[in-house]
């Protein structure tokens, strides 16, 4: 599938700095009458092995053995809590939902929501930093022999959709509306070195 391929890839490279420490990634795509998601997920571990704290530069090995060195922004808090031993989890989470919405109301709509949070002071450092875009178009065609719907978004820009699917394009009709969802996180946390 071309969507879960493109997924995969956009997820690996979003986090490609921390590649080297063979990323876990899953991809999850769920289907229901005039709805859609897929859903990627890449998680990459490595541990701590050396602390420059003059210079805020960690070197990270990854759970393939190689080891790559990481200069922590002074935005990242609580950079005095790492100690060598910890674990350092990074997750990157994409999302695309489509929800076919009958007999819309026509007006065409974007927002960009973006997210961050960070460790609270005191505790280990890590953080989020995400963002939503949602997007509401208008089905403007649909193309049966060529299983495709045109839609027109906000700014007048119009997209052709492959719909593979024939009971979904079955229903989908010109004048509906299609609200897309894109959404994407990183998370940044840091366990405890583990004690023998």
């Amino acid at each position: 599938m071309r969507n879960r391929d493109f997924l995969i890839i956009a997820a690996l490279v979003a986090i490609s700095n921390t590649a080297w420490a063979q990323p876990k990634t899953s991809v999850e795509v769920t289907k229901a009458p005039g709805q859609a998601t897929i859903t990627g997920t890449t998680t990459v571990t490595a541990t701590v092995q050396e602390i420059d704290a003059a210079t805020r530069t960690v070197l990270l090995k990854g759970t393939d053995g190689k080891v790559v060195e990481v200069v922590v922004g002074d935005e990242a808090r609580n950079f005095d809590q790492l100690k060598v031993g910890d674990v350092v989890k990074t997750v990157y989470r994409e999302a695309l939902s489509l929800s076919l919405k009958k007999d819309g109301n026509g007006i065409r709509s974007a927002e960009d929501t973006p997210t961050m949070e960070r460790a609270p002071a005191g505790g280990k450092p890590g953080g989020t930093v995400g963002r939503q875009v949602k997007i509401m178009t208008d089905v403007i065609a649909v193309n049966s022999k060529s299983k495709t719907v045109t839609l027109k978004g906000p700014k007048g820009n119009t997209v052709d959709l492959k719909v593979e699917d024939p009971a979904q394009l079955a229903n989908i009709k010109k004048g509906d509306q299609v609200e897309a969802v894109y959404s994407e996180a990183l998370a940044i946390s840091v366990e405890p070195a583990v004690t023998k």
